[in-house]
């Protein structure tokens, strides 16, 4: 028996954002979908706008599968995980160390296939993915401030300013053609 698929699964029981009061909580599994769908989008900025050449599917499989190691470790807020370097190298090791678990879950024959997008090498579709997940927290923030919750105004600020300071010409674009759609209401994006 094979564990990996149902490991996968329970995703959607870790909270995201534990030490934020959120108005709608958010899981791990959701969050994937969004980066997921985001990635894509950015590879195809990188690609349609800016003539690239990020491979698509590459960029989505590695957004599917980027939060694999928080099965095991749940989600450790942000100021926990980046408090010094010590504490950040230590938790790059663990969250290795957990997708290693979960992909020794898998048939002999599947684990090289999924492990190339679960502990992927440094890369265009890798940086994307990273830029989606950023992307994905702003949005995040702007969801819970639109609704009027304050808790998310500091963070709304400073991940704005991290987006910025990436250099992204992808993440640059998805802020200035996609993102303002986030700000309006049902009624406002018929």
């Amino acid at each position: 028996m094979y564990k990996f698929f149902a490991y996968l699964n329970r995703m959607k029981y870790i909270k995201r954002w534990s030490l934020m009061h959120s108005l709608r909580e958010e899981n791990v599994m959701e969050h994937t979908e969004q980066v997921a769908v985001i990635a894509h989008a950015l590879a195809l900025i990188n690609n349609k706008i800016f003539k690239g050449d990020a491979d698509v599917l590459k960029t989505v499989l590695l957004a599917q599968y980027h939060e694999v190691g928080e099965v095991i470790t749940g989600d450790l807020p942000t100021p926990i995980k980046y408090f010094n370097p010590e504490i950040k190298t230590a938790y790059k090791e663990l969250e290795k160390g957990a997708s290693e678990k979960i992909i020794n879950m898998l048939p002999e024959d599947f684990k090289d296939e999924y492990r190339k997008y679960i502990l992927p090498e440094d890369c265009i579709e890798k940086k994307l993915v990273k830029c989606a997940d950023k992307l994905s927290a702003y949005l995040k923030c702007v969801e819970e401030v639109r609704s009027g919750n304050a808790e998310f105004k500091k963070a709304k600020v400073s991940i704005e300013k991290e987006l910025k300071n990436l250099s992204s010409k992808e993440v640059d674009y998805y802020l200035k053609e996609f993102a303002p759609a986030f700000e309006l209401t049902l009624d406002e994006l018929d």
